[in-house]
């Protein structure tokens, strides 16, 4: 996955200490699929987050025990940079 690929979040329902890979596995994914950086997180309810491509998300859905996708904009500055406390 480059860094300029559209993503969205995914839930998924996984056993306790799931790994990466395993959400891969239940999700048909391959591995250029997912952003392996942002990883697995779990939500400690049962079920997992991961980013995926857009178009992988598209097509998980439905997939018993996922949920998604959910939006993933890019965060970006608000106006200009503040100068450093020491150059004010």
């Amino acid at each position: 996955m480059t860094p300029d690929t559209p993503t969205s979040l995914i839930t998924v329902e996984l056993p306790p200490g799931a790994t990466l890979d395993d959400a891969v596995q239940k999700l048909g994914l391959t591995p250029e699929e997912v952003d392996t950086a942002y990883g697995l997180i779990d939500l400690h309810n049962g079920t997992y987050a991961l980013l995926v491509t857009e178009t992988a998300a598209e097509r998980v859905t439905g997939i018993p025990g996922t949920k998604g996708p959910y939006a993933n904009p890019r965060i970006e500055p608000f106006g200009p940079p503040e100068p450093a406390p020491d150059e004010r």
